[in-house]
């Protein structure tokens, strides 16, 4: 399709996920490279360089692309929107508060910020979830006078949880839902709290702002679209986020209280029937399955299934009843939070709005 694309707060680590994603895709060409204005004018290569060692600071395993390294860092505050097709921010909500508007007066903007994630008018896409929501782009687009949008993917906590909700909701219906989640200490970049005398030997109990994110999430992902804005979904959500000594991967305990009564065979066999009509939408970064079960009682593992489907699956089990809340399910879930919980998801999400034509 060829689509130019750029990339915003490119040397960050949830920049550097997008740009992974973007390198060698088939229909987005990544033109563009911007950041703050200390990394403006100088090479891709030489922005991520640290000054005083000259160690390339690239935290993921696929290199960046020799052509890339040479491209020159735009100031992402005199970024030009209009020369590209969509803009992928990768930014603090502080800064996407500022830049995202601005760049969707003219262009698709699709984020990984928290900034705009909960405005009435701003869907929070998770592929083969809520897709339908994005038909919300077009009241905002009109509401706001703009010719792009903004929409965020959600926190990477939310993802694989609302992936396991959704086809327990739609087949058995929701009433509570009680989640711990231990996450990879990659979902927190390189923020304190997370050095290495912090979390080797530990489990650090707190992580700021995330049990809100995730309850509030979580109900507006799984809502209804009612006209120009979502009806949250009618359950109750309680979670614990942790964090532990995993490089990449969320894995979360989930307890559910179903309005009809579910037993773990027929939980396992939606799980493994979710998603087909997303999955055969011949998407290029869509997994074969978006849900994994496995029966074995010792998985899922963070080390063993984070990268199922390249990363792009949640995989789920541990599937049983439930002997607290009535009807009740309870699983444990594994998630990669920086493939589909970040940049490759986002490029997902990006890739089904451009089948749509939300992305000319």
């Amino acid at each position: 399709m060829g689509h130019r694309v750029a990339v915003v707060g490119c040397t960050g680590i949830a920049g550097q996920q997008l740009v992974a994603s973007l390198q060698r895709h088939p229909w987005f060409e990544l033109t563009g490279l911007a950041a703050s204005e200390r990394s403006a004018g100088k090479t891709y290569g030489e922005a991520l360089r640290d000054p005083g060692t000259g160690a390339l600071r690239w935290w993921l395993p696929e290199d960046p692309a020799p052509e890339l390294l040479e491209q020159v860092v735009q100031d992402a505050a005199d970024l030009d929107p209009q020369a590209f097709s969509c803009i992928f921010t990768a930014v603090e909500s502080d800064v996407a508060r500022e830049l995202e508007p601005r760049y969707a007066r003219t262009t698709p903007v699709i984020s990984t910020a928290s900034a705009f994630r909960m405005a009435p008018d701003v869907p929070i896409l998770v592929p083969g979830v809520n897709m339908e929501h994005a038909s919300l782009l077009r009241v905002q687009q009109a509401r706001r006078g703009w010719r792009g949008f903004i929409t965020p993917i959600p926190n990477c906590t939310v993802t694989g949880l609302v992936m396991t909700l959704k086809p327990v909701a739609e087949a058995f219906g929701l009433r509570r839902v009680v989640v711990t989640s231990l996450q990879g200490v990659s979902g927190a970049g390189r923020s304190p709290g997370v050095i290495a005398l912090d979390i080797i030997d530990n489990v650090v109990p707190f992580i700021p702002r995330e049990e809100e994110k995730v309850e509030a999430e979580s109900k507006k992902i799984l809502g209804r679209l009612d006209g120009d804005t979502v009806r949250e979904a009618a359950l109750r959500l309680s979670a614990t986020c942790t964090r532990v000594p995993v490089l990449e991967g969320h894995t979360e305990a989930v307890f559910v209280e179903t309005e009809r009564g579910a037993t773990p065979e027929a939980a396992a066999r939606v799980f493994r029937e979710f998603g087909r009509d997303f999955v055969g939408l011949g998407l290029p970064s869509a997994p074969g399955r978006l849900l994994v079960v496995v029966g074995d009682p010792f998985r899922p593992q963070p080390r063993l299934d984070r990268d199922n489907e390249g990363g792009m699956a949640t995989t789920v089990g541990r599937i049983r009843t439930d002997g607290v809340f009535e009807g009740g399910l309870k699983y444990v879930l594994v998630t990669h939070n920086t493939k589909m919980g970040a940049g490759k998801g986002a490029v997902l999400v990006a890739e089904y709005l451009a089948s749509r034509g939300f992305i000319g």
